[in-house]
């Protein structure tokens, strides 16, 4: 199957979310290659950084979920890196 690295970046201004958001990121965790949050106390967000290599609608599927959540946004850029599982 063919597969792509990509980073899904997501702030969280929603902090009742984040147990959610930690139950999602479980389900796809055999795909995630590292994680990295920070807290952003002064303005009360946190910013987290995924970065995955999964087949694309994978991708956009987490992307999708995560999205769906009240009070977190969620972009994701893709690499020209394309691999095969």
């Amino acid at each position: 199957m063919e597969t792509r690295v990509a980073v899904i970046s997501i702030i969280v201004e929603n902090g009742d979310m984040v147990e959610t958001l930690n139950a999602i990121l479980h389900e796809y965790g055999e795909y995630i290659i590292g994680r990295m949050g920070i807290p952003y106390r002064k303005r009360g967000v946190n910013i987290i950084a995924i970065a995955l290599d999964a087949p694309q609608n994978t991708i956009s599927t987490l992307a999708g979920k995560i999205g769906g959540l009240s009070g977190i946004s969620v972009k994701t850029a893709y690499s020209s890196v394309i691999g095969t599982d």
